[in-house]
């Protein structure tokens, strides 16, 4: 296998492209207008979907949501540049890191029925304090916004790769269309549109690999037999650099990424008391087949030599490159765009979202408690399109993809350790709390940014942790977990408002 045989397959126009990104958001667009009709009456509806969405349904917006841009291109580069056992430590945590949320889900459920966001929580857990629900409120914000910027990124990537679009033009694109369909429905509409896109990332996925190594001649054995020939390791799980490159970090970072995100606690409190257990373990485990499917792509970048100049040198680019520049039938190279559309319109969504809920409950509903239901309605509604103007204004700066998912990681891993003691230890303090947040990132981050992912990663969980416990020996305290039974949902509005 030669690299020099690969070439750009024909027919790929920037019209071709342009309507694939605008006439989904077209599809996804009418299902907003139906939804919008029939099931959104007021900002409860909007935010939380009266908390009536079923196993179904919640099965595929959880999947939708997690199978974001990292998932469907950071699959690939990891493979790529560590070969199987980066495919092995970037899906193995994938699927448990959802499974692991279903205990804390199950708490939250039983110990605060109404509850809306995790910062409701924080304020209510904390006796009210406005520094502790302020750092998870501040937190929540920068993460959904990270998320919204990150699968921004990664379309552009994916569309200036395949197509002659300037990947400028692709992020604009990406958020007109995304946030123009999501300001309609909010909850209900990125529940039915990440239903259906969890279909057209699975099943085509699966489709276009085979495609794959159908298209090189001797199929998956000579990709293999070439890899092999290059460097034996990379056809090991047992290589030591990718855990201690990204591996080991990468689990702590995707824990963190549903416990610590509004995204996720969201459909906890929206999904149906009674399926949460069984929408959350089904979610992470059909999630598997994904990063699968698309991961063996960078494993076909090895196997004809691909370097990073050949694809810009951005990693995250691999698998575009390969399936762009493999010869495949057009059909086969729209299946796999409309994957990465699927993937990362799902989680712009999704995240959108879960911003109007912490601008409603966190924010309007704490500091303008005399807001009517007409105008949190409509609040709720534009802080969709502020989260989506500042995404891309970050995006348009040219971040670099991988760099941002890993920091991404390292911020809400930050949050890890004192949210769980928060909920499942009642001696779990407001001064701990905020403490061990705040220096975890104060101090952590920078020492991340001098001794690496692994490193890093031990630093800020270390301190997080300690600093909550030892306040906790220091200031002793006792919450009463049944108070945040009081919470109380936000009112429906009445007749004439």
């Amino acid at each position: 296998m030669d690299a020099s045989t690969l070439k750009l397959s024909s027919g790929l126009s920037a019209g071709l492209g342009i309507s694939l990104m605008v006439g989904s958001g077209l599809v996804f667009l009418l299902i907003a207008m139906i939804v919008k009709r029939y099931l959104v009456r007021d900002t409860h509806d909007f935010i939380i979907s009266n908390r009536q969405i079923g196993l179904g349904f919640g099965v595929g917006t959880v999947i939708s949501v997690w199978t974001w841009a990292m998932a469907v291109m950071m699959s690939s580069a990891m493979t790529y540049k560590f070969g199987l056992s980066g495919l092995f430590w970037f899906v193995v945590p994938n699927g448990f890191a959802i499974m692991a949320m279903i205990p804390l889900a199950r708490m939250m459920r039983k110990r605060m029925p109404e509850g809306y966001t995790i910062g409701q929580f924080a304020h209510v857990r904390f006796n009210g304090s406005n520094v502790a629900s302020g750092v998870v409120t501040v937190t929540m914000i920068f993460n959904v916004l990270l998320e919204i910027l990150v699968n921004l990124k990664g379309t552009s990537v994916v569309m200036s790769t395949v197509f002659p679009i300037d990947w400028r033009a692709a992020t604009l694109i990406t958020i007109v269309t995304v946030c123009t369909y999501s300001y309609f429905g909010g909850l209900w509409t990125s529940v039915m549109t990440g239903t259906v896109n969890t279909w057209m990332i699975t099943v085509p996925a699966a489709i276009v690999l085979v495609a794959v190594f159908d298209q090189i001649a001797g199929g998956a054995p000579a990709v293999f037999a070439a890899v092999k020939a290059s460097n034996p390791d990379n056809l090991s799980i047992f290589q030591s650099e990718a855990p201690a490159a990204f591996g080991i970090s990468l689990a702590f970072g995707l824990l963190a990424s549903v416990v610590a995100d509004q995204t996720f606690w969201q459909k906890v409190w929206a999904i149906r008391a009674d399926q949460v257990t069984r929408t959350f373990l089904w979610a992470g485990a059909w999630f598997y087949p994904i990063p699968i499917c698309l991961g063996m792509l960078g494993l076909v970048g090895l196997a004809y030599g691909i370097t990073p100049q050949m694809i810009g040198g951005d990693i995250a680019a691999i698998g575009p490159y390969v399936i762009s520049h493999l010869g495949l039938p057009a059909v086969f190279i729209v299946a796999y765009v409309l994957v990465i559309l699927a993937a990362c319109y799902s989680t712009i969504d999704g995240a959108s979202t879960a911003l109007s809920s912490i601008v409603a409950v966190d924010i309007v509903k704490r500091y303008f408690i005399s807001a009517t239901e007409s105008r949190l309605f409509y609040i709720t509604k534009l802080s969709m399109l502020f989260g989506g103007i500042i995404a891309t204004i970050i995006v348009l700066s040219g971040v670099d993809f991988t760099s941002l998912v890993l920091a991404t990681f390292a911020l809400k891993t930050a949050i890890l350790v004192p949210l769980v003691l928060a909920i499942l230890w009642p001696k779990t303090n407001t001064v701990g709390f905020a403490g061990g947040v705040c220096l975890a990132i104060l101090i952590g981050m920078p020492l991340r940014e001098i001794y690496g992912e692994l490193v890093g990663t031990f630093a800020i969980l270390g301190i997080s942790g300690s600093v909550v416990v030892i306040a906790a020996l220091a200031i002793p305290s006792q919450f009463d977990m049944d108070r945040l039974k009081a919470v109380d949902a936000i009112p429906v509005a009445q007749p004439g408002e």
